[in-house]
């Protein structure tokens, strides 16, 4: 991994980014720079647009930032795994939160599905983008994942690549072993599909609609009962130490 500078403030412009550049501030950009983190003219922050890698831009402006001046790339751009974090929807917070997990754990892509147990009806896309760019300018992430809007679970198992590995994240499933559980999706070339359900599981029939998918892997995340985001976090860790980019040839 390349040495990140944590202490550099780290701003998500949508613009092209090249060398010698002037972009202008968005105001709630100049009020968190100015306001927020007191800075002002000729202080220096990093910047990134999820396509042109990492950049150091100077800030400019008389009373308040104003604009920002491209320098220089401190990193390229990178890609990431080819991994779609399909969820429930939850309510507000917890929805914010699982959104965050999901981009910090490497998620490339997130679609929301509407099951017959989901308790929330209607999702704001446009926080959950927001949520998507907060995290990753927090944890020097320079891809943005994909927010797809919400869709019936029945719709997104049609029109899902059926040569993607699907996990199946599954309450009712047997506990065993979920690292060795699976090795058997290791040759799993095309992507993969992580799903958590609602608050109140998966119903018998989508159940027996999932399982008959080609490229299922049904999978306990163990002996007690995880809240739906705390479940999110826990598939995703042991689909990137079993799959992903935390194993050697990931």
């Amino acid at each position: 991994m390349p040495e990140l500078d944590f202490r550099a403030p780290r701003l998500f412009i949508d613009a092209p980014l090249v060398t010698g550049q002037t972009i202008p501030l968005e105001r709630n950009q100049s009020n968190y720079l100015g306001n927020v983190l007191r800075l002002a003219a000729g202080d220096t922050i990093l910047v990134f647009n999820g396509r042109d890698g990492e950049w150091q831009a100077a800030i400019a402006g008389r009373k308040r930032p104003d604009s920002l001046e491209i320098i220089d790339q401190t990193r390229p751009q990178d890609r990431l795994p080819n991994l779609a974090f399909v969820f429930a929807p939850l309510k507000h917070a917890r929805l914010d939160y699982m959104v965050q997990k999901a981009v910090e754990m490497g998620a490339s892509s997130l679609q929301p599905v509407l099951t017959r147990f989901t308790q929330v009806s209607r999702v704001n896309s446009e926080r959950m983008r927001a949520n998507v760019i907060e995290a990753a300018e927090q944890c020097g992430i320079l891809s943005i994942a994909d927010v797809a809007e919400p869709v019936p679970l029945d719709r997104y198992v049609s029109q899902r690549e059926a040569t993607r590995l699907l996990v199946f994240c599954d309450e009712a499933a047997d506990v065993i072993n979920p690292l060795q559980a699976l090795q058997a999706g290791r040759s799993a070339t095309h992507g993969i599909d992580v799903l958590i359900g609602p608050e109140g599981g998966f119903a018998e029939e989508e159940r027996a609609i999932l399982l008959r998918q080609p490229q299922t892997l049904r999978l306990s995340l163990g002996p007690r009962i995880l809240r739906a985001d705390t479940a999110g976090v826990a598939a995703l860790a042991l689909i990137q130490a079993a799959l992903g980019d935390w194993t050697d040839g990931g």
